[in-house]
């Protein structure tokens, strides 16, 4: 089996070398260990370090495209190159490097499609105690969209089989994290969780510029990915509320026009009614118009899936 070992990188001079030293050179059940970093736009040294270490193998972007597109392009060269596992890690010498031989036997072993570091964020000092909460929360509305039980939704430090990376499709130029899982739990692809221990931190974390950022881009991704794959869910709960809310002031109309044998002074619950009937029946629409394009994006992607087959053919 062929491993590869994708590092997307946005100036790490400083600290790939410690991951690319912390690589293992061998993993029981593989046979060929590839290295692929992916430069996103680095005004650094980093190609010339990984050169260095002996990397041969690398995607470059002229400008900084994103975490969600270095994870895309990698894996597209990373299946081009013939990879059966692809771990992506991290350049900022995050992860332990050391795991990864945990990380792929599930995978070689046929137990998993996808495994994920638990990265145990209870356990990480530099994390306060709101951003420890904000993970606990967001592993949990991820969860519940993907029908997964996984401690650690927004690891980066993971293994994927090639069968889940043909059959996924990642969208997002933020982050790729989420969205994957919410694709592999919709999708019926068996997803596991190993704990870990991280590396002391060294640098502060380029995907976004505050927490408030982080939690904006995520619920968007979060949201977008749910609204793909169960729409249902979405526009005909929304729709069942309105409808249930209408009821209430046409039952006050009815009630009162024959308690007081008037219409008078109570047109406006006739109004409130209608008004949420309105839009009840056109969530009702929406939860039509959604299904259909989420039965036209599963065709398209079946057809993307055999492409990628094709191309990828080893």
């Amino acid at each position: 089996m062929k491993l590869v070992i994708q590092i997307p990188c946005l100036n790490e001079e400083a600290t790939l070398p410690l991951v690319l030293q912390s690589i293992p050179k061998s993993i029981p059940g593989i046979d060929d260990i590839i290295v692929l970093v992916i430069d996103d736009g680095s005004t650094d040294n980093t190609v010339e370090v990984a050169k260095q270490h002996g990397v041969k193998h690398f995607v470059r972007h002229a400008r900084n495209q994103g975490l969600g597109r270095s994870f895309h392009d990698g894996v597209q060269k990373a299946l081009e190159l013939g990879a059966d596992i692809v771990v992506n890690t991290d350049g900022d010498n995050q992860y332990p490097q050391n795991r990864i031989d945990d990380l792929v036997q599930p995978i070689i072993h046929g137990k998993a499609d996808i495994v994920i570091a638990d990265r145990q964020t209870h356990l990480i000092e530099h994390f306060s105690a709101g951003k420890k909460f904000l993970q606990r929360l967001g592993s949990a509305v991820v969860n519940k969209a993907a029908g997964t039980k996984l401690p650690d939704a927004a690891s980066g430090f993971r293994a994927y089989s090639r069968e889940s990376l043909i059959r996924l499709n990642t969208i997002t130029r933020f982050s790729y994290c989420t969205e994957t899982i919410i694709q592999a739990g919709n999708k019926g692809l068996h997803i596991e969780s190993i704990p870990i221990t991280t590396n002391p931190k060294l640098r502060e974390s380029r995907l976004f510029k505050s927490t408030r950022e982080h939690v904006t881009k995520s619920a968007v991704t979060i949201v977008r990915a749910y609204v793909m794959y169960r729409p249902y869910m979405v526009f005909g709960t929304l729709g069942a509320i309105l409808f249930a809310l209408g009821l209430i002031p046409f039952a006050r109309f009815i009630y009162f026009s024959f308690e007081e044998g008037t219409t008078r002074g109570h047109i406006q619950s006739l109004l409130i009614g209608s008004l949420l009937m309105i839009s009840a029946f056109l969530c009702f629409v929406l939860n039509i118009i959604a299904d259909l394009i989420r039965i036209n994006r599963v065709l398209i992607e079946n057809n993307l899936e055999q492409t990628k087959r094709l191309r990828f053919n080893k």
